[in-house]
């Protein structure tokens, strides 16, 4: 049980993922968090973040080109796999009861930003955790046409990778001390994650009652 306990404290873990997984941990985390129904809680915007700071101050001893296109490729991959997903088992997947790793409230909190914004909601979610994760699934399940899906896959994976980690790139190597404070970073990262899903969670309800 408590080999279990630290498995989880460590993918939680942002830093240490980065420090002592290295680049394939990294890229195997973004793939499973953009598709995958049962990585919805892994690390995200914020992994990716600190993985260009990491980079760019020289503690991810990666060129930033590999980096980007690895953790690209992954998050456009990722999503791919969700959406394949949701087309020939979203029926099942829909209807299946509450787990701990699958809430029926994710899919409707999905489904209400899809009603809002359409295919733009595969750009829009790659900031959003957990909606992120859901979007393509949700996406295969209503059967959005595949150019359309492959568009949106590849333009909202592009602006969330190359927006955060080269971001967080250009920080490490301008702002190298920036290091000394990544726990701060993190929790930035995290009010703004518990802000957003909690918005979420209330429009959906709020969708579902009018």
């Amino acid at each position: 049980m408590d080999s279990i306990v630290e498995f989880f404290q460590y993918i939680l873990n942002s830093e240490e993922i980065i420090r002592t997984g290295g680049l394939l941990v990294i890229t195997f985390i973004v793939f499973a968090e953009n598709g995958l129904f049962f990585a919805f809680f892994l690390p995200g915007d914020y992994l990716v973040f600190l993985a260009g700071v990491f980079c760019g101050t020289g503690i991810l001893d990666v060129p930033i080109l590999i980096l980007l296109t690895s953790m690209f490729t992954a998050a456009v991959l990722g999503s791919l796999v969700g959406y394949i997903f949701g087309k020939y088992f979203g029926d099942m997947f829909e209807n299946r009861p509450d787990s701990f790793f699958f809430k029926k409230k994710h899919i409707e909190t999905t489904r209400n930003y899809f009603e809002k914004y359409g295919s733009r909601t595969l750009i829009i979610s790659r900031f959003l955790p957990i909606v992120r994760t859901f979007a393509p699934i949700l996406a295969g399940l209503v059967k959005m046409s595949f150019p359309a899906f492959l568009i949106n896959n590849v333009v909202g994976g592009a602006v969330w990778i190359f927006t955060l980690t080269g971001g967080g790139y250009l920080f490490g190597e301008k702002f190298p001390w920036i290091v000394d404070y990544v726990q701060y970073i993190i929790l930035f990262f995290l009010a703004i994650t518990t802000f957003t899903v909690i918005k979420g969670y209330l429009n959906a309800r709020k969708g579902m009652a009018e």
